[in-house]
């Protein structure tokens, strides 16, 4: 089981302040003033690149059990079914977990996966197969570097900002391994550690405070200086991706669609209740403010809710009770994930953007015993997957499990037909190819197919 590498606790501002604000400003890449100019000229408000949906992805880190949450078994031995009971949902046919009450009351509009199959066992490669489209590679110590690039440094690489001035990816914070690979530099979520529910949350690094365009002109105007002889000596052409990351971030600073999207206390606060006033909750609406503000991509990394004993829902028998645990997150994604569904539809917004909640494998349908303590262990043979949104066909589930659910029995779907159907909803064409480190084209999707039922 992997633990959170920075502390959940500690505001540590969005994008490192060593990276943003070198020399005093923004680091030596080589911004000309005539760009910067047209940047505070602009506000960075331009709409220019406007085009697409956005996604959403709600991650729950270690692998939520699909017979906790919506593939429930009660027919099925004790030993299997464990001790959660299903409920019937507004569309009939469909059961989800007893602890899932607003979501039962939701499921017209959105769609269940319910045979999604890998073979990557641990949490590290697991991560990397369900979000590259390529198996990963057994990992254990760090760093967790993936060789193939993630679903969203394909989808910024290939579609962009959405809107001058706004970051194609915001992360909340940002998910482990995951990375652009050989898509090379400039394609790295806009991070944010601090907690938004919090009452002084803020993200500094979307404020001047007192660098003024003048002075900031000048510090960049210094660094001209050094430019020329830096690009003379670059042969890998690292200039060109801190051009990039340097003109995103001065479109940061300078505008103020972004800086607007982050400050919560805008919202109502019946809105901001009905998300709940935690971590999870506050981040789920503030990836709803994002898109709203052009955003493209938001992951959002669900966190510690009070009560839990850890950051995960890696629910061996030998760490807690998978029961116990459960009882604890299952109420507040039910709230989050609702909330959500119900915000973005009342805004117009559900066509527009795909929400996805999932991890990166489920836990063994057959329960674990150690020393009178329930749980479950690795398992990827079998998931679940929850899609809203995005103009895709909802009520429905797709696939299922055995009687057990331990294995897929109809329409069995692997990851990459996921990242297929999620690429061709937001406009990256599924045939896509890169170059990798040595030239050779890579496809972003080898051997998978759009989900003919969500289209």
């Amino acid at each position: 089981m992997f633990e959170r590498t920075s502390d959940p606790g500690r505001c540590g501002g969005t994008l490192p302040r060593r990276s943003l604000l070198r020399a005093g400003c923004l680091g030596g890449a080589g911004l000309c003033l005539a760009d910067l100019e047209r940047l505070l000229a602009s506000g960075a408000q331009s709409d220019v690149n406007t085009s697409g949906k956005s996604l959403i992805v709600l991650w729950l880190w270690g692998g939520a059990s699909h017979m906790e949450t919506f593939d429930l078994k009660p027919q099925a031995p004790r030993e299997y079914r464990g001790e959660f009971a299903p409920i019937r949902t507004n569309v009939p046919g469909i059961e989800i977990s007893e602890h899932l009450p607003g979501l039962a009351q939701r499921a017209d509009r959105f769609a269940l996966l319910r045979s999604v199959s890998h073979e990557s066992n641990g949490h590290v490669n697991s991560t990397h197969t369900m979000l590259s489209a390529y198996p990963g590679e057994p990992v254990e110590m760090p760093p967790f570097t993936p060789k193939h690039p993630d679903l969203w440094a394909v989808a910024s690489k290939t579609l962009g900002d959405r809107r001058d001035g706004v970051p194609a990816h915001v992360a909340l914070p940002r998910l482990r391994y995951n990375g652009s690979a050989y898509l090379g530099g400039g394609l790295d979520p806009f991070v944010v550690t601090a907690d938004p529910s919090t009452p002084d949350f803020q993200v500094p690094n979307l404020k001047l405070v007192e660098l003024t365009g003048d002075r900031l002109a000048e510090r960049l105007a210094l660094q001209q200086r050094f430019d020329h002889f830096e690009r003379t000596i670059d042969q890998r052409r690292l200039m060109d991706a801190m051009d990039r990351f340097d003109r995103k971030a001065v479109s940061l600073l300078t505008g103020s669609r972004v800086r607007e999207a982050f400050e919560l206390h805008r919202e109502p606060d019946s809105v901001r209740d009905r998300f709940g006033r935690h971590a999870v909750g506050q981040q789920c609406l503030l990836a709803r403010r994002l898109v709203e503000a052009g955003v493209r991509l938001v992951t959002i990394d669900f966190p510690c809710v009070p009560g839990q004993k850890a950051f995960s829902w890696d629910d061996h028998a030998s760490v807690w009770n998978i029961f116990e645990q459960m009882k604890i997150r299952l109420p507040v994604l039910d709230q989050v994930v609702s909330a959500l569904v119900d915000d973005l539809q009342e805004r117009g917004l559900d066509r527009e953007v795909l929400f996805l909640v999932t991890g990166e494998m489920s836990h063994t349908p057959r329960l674990s015993d150690h020393q009178g303590q329930p749980g479950r262990e690795h398992w990827a043979r079998t998931m679940s997957v929850f899609v809203a949104g995005g103009g895709l066909r909802m009520g429905q589930a797709i696939g299922s499990s055995g009687p057990k659910g331990d294995e897929p029995v109809e329409r069995p779907l692997s990851p990459n037909d996921l990242l297929a159907t999620w690429y061709r909803c937001l406009g990256v064409p599924v045939d896509s190819s890169f170059g990798d480190f040595a030239g050779r084209p890579v496809p972003i999707v080898p051997n998978g197919r759009p989900i003919d039922e969500l289209l």
